[in-house]
């Protein structure tokens, strides 16, 4: 069995490009359109590879320029991922990259005939050619290093206190491209001979240039083949690819600056190096996008756990509320009693009796919003609803009374059962009636409510309870079911929120409309069964 700390690192890698697979638009970019233009580019200039082109003055500082900038920012994108992920890999792709970037410094100050017509601004002919030999060794090696250090399977071993300091290898990175820098500049004249003037190169350029290059670029071609299966993988091999392709128009004939052979070659490489700049940028900003929609996510699952927390003490408050009223107005109601000159201990025993029947449905009530929030069938028996609604009307007398409602119900005699929680259906009609009878006061109703049940043809039992006080307003019909929303002042906005909800675990539906000539009419149905 896997434990919970080898699921959450390979969870990691999923969206970090060391782990994430290639999209099929990246595999087919990679592996068939890429490769297919470059191919067809090589095949259209490869007969013209040795002709001379106008010298443009300004072409190698902007190119130059654009692959510094290139590489300096890929560079900084994957040290960025190597401080996250602490890999060894991406530490020493990230340190290549930078490597190519830094020599371009001395590369372009040593350019021949680029500050001065007939020199060079510092060092002699053969700087320039060498430095270029050594920013492709050294980016071709940094590729083969990451393929061999992807191999590794332990990546916990990386994420220990051995891990190499990441601005320590920057600071080497700088110091070797200073040393190769001064080597190449301050010591031309001990170089081998590869360049013969400012645009020819020797017979010596295959084998000092060509060959090391070649084999470089391609050990790192088969060995980032394997690693096709990750983003970044894959796009270092179709650079290192690239830049192998490019080796016959380079290296093979007559070579010479300013050919249209190196003109291809030049323009073909700041393009692949881009091609991982590109991908970056775009992998980066899906990251940035997915962990956005993450933290909305996160926070909609807050925001929705709060709310439940808020409708569940709000439901509990709510529907507890009316036993608790009834068994403080009892208690009350016996210690008068007791306390009296002739005690009636009739009525006290019975209004003990009443507090101990109140404590129970306050159980119940408790026991019913549990069972509002778990999972699976709900316990049922068949309902009598001409009795359900009798017991209802009495249990709520006391209160009826006090406000001077009256409650007039029309019944049918038979066959009005249905299937259900007799304790859940009585909340709906004890929260139906009381907004019906706070509704009636209010408006200083004289006529009485009205409580109907009745059997449709459809197979439904219907109940309905209707008042004539002020009425719902037509912009409150659609959200008055919905938790939290009240009407009222004091209101909760739980009572019809948790009626909806028992009536719809019932297999009913319950709704509201105007009543005529004022008030309003809710009204709800469920499944018919057989009277028991």
């Amino acid at each position: 069995m896997q434990s919970d700390g080898e699921r959450s690192s390979r969870d990691d890698e999923v969206v970090v490009l060391t782990g994430a697979a290639p999209s099929s638009t990246q595999r087919l970019l990679a592996l068939v359109v890429v490769p297919g233009v470059l191919l067809l580019l090589f095949a259209v200039t490869r007969p013209f590879a040795t002709t001379q082109w106008p010298r443009v003055p300004a072409f190698v500082p902007i190119e130059t320029s654009a692959l510094f900038v290139i590489d300096l920012i890929t560079a900084v994108i994957l040290f960025s991922q190597c401080s996250i992920l602490r890999s060894r890999a991406l530490l020493m792709i990230a340190n290549g990259y930078l490597f190519a970037a830094l020599i371009l410094i001395p590369y372009l100050l040593a350019f021949p005939g680029l500050f001065t017509p007939d020199g060079a601004l510092m060092g002699g002919l053969q700087s320039t050619a060498w430095l270029y030999i050594l920013k492709h060794c050294g980016l071709a090696a940094s590729m083969t290093g990451f393929a061999l250090l992807s191999h590794r399977a332990p990546r916990a071993a990386e994420r220990d206190g051995r891990f190499p300091p990441i601005f320590l290898s920057i600071a080497a990175t700088a110091v070797l491209v200073a040393a190769l820098g001064t080597l190449c500049i301050a010591g031309h004249g001990l170089l081998p001979i590869v360049a013969t003037d400012g645009r020819r190169f020797s017979a010596n350029w295959i084998l000092y240039a060509g060959v090391p290059i070649s084999v470089l670029y391609g050990l790192a071609v088969s060995l980032l083949w394997p690693q096709r299966t990750t983003i970044l993988g894959l796009w270092l091999w179709l650079v290192a690819s690239v830049h192998l392709a490019g080796v016959p128009i380079a290296f093979f004939g007559p070579s010479s600056r300013f050919s249209i052979g190196w003109y291809t070659v030049v323009i073909i490489n700041l393009v692949a190096n881009s091609l991982v700049l590109v991908v970056l940028l775009v992998e980066v900003s899906n990251l940035y996008s997915r962990l956005l929609e993450a933290v909305r996510a996160q926070r909609a699952e807050r925001q929705a756990r709060l709310f439940t927390g808020d409708a569940v003490a709000a439901m509990i408050a709510h529907e507890v509320k009316q036993p608790l009223a009834a068994m403080i107005m009892r208690a009350r109601t016996s210690a008068r009693t007791l306390s009296a000159p002739a005690p009636d201990l009739a009525k006290a025993r019975d209004s003990l009796d009443r507090i101990a029947a109140d404590g129970l449905r306050a159980a119940e009530v408790i026991d019913s919003i549990r069972a509002n929030f778990k999972q699976g069938q709900r316990p049922s028996t068949v309902v009598d609803i001409n009795k359900l609604i009798a017991d209802t009307v009495s249990l709520m007398q006391a209160d009826l009374r006090k406000r001077r409602i009256r409650v007039r119900t029309r019944l049918e005699t038979l066959g009005l059962a249905a299937p259900g929680n007799p304790t859940q259906l009585q909340q709906v009609l004890v929260n139906l009636i009381t907004n019906a009878a706070e509704a009636t006061s209010v408006a200083g109703a004289a006529p009485p409510l009205e409580l109907r049940a009745h059997a449709r043809e459809d197979g439904k039992v219907l109940v309905s309870v209707a008042d004539f006080g002020a009425g719902v307003s037509e912009q409150h019909l659609e959200r008055i079911f919905d938790p939290l929303y009240t009407t009222k002042p004091s209101g909760m906005g739980m009572g019809l929120s948790i009626c909806r909800s028992i009536i719809e675990a019932h297999g009913g539906r319950i709704w509201a409309s105007p009543n005529n000539p004022n008030g309003a009419v809710f009204q709800f149905t469920l499944p018919a069964a057989t009277r028991p």
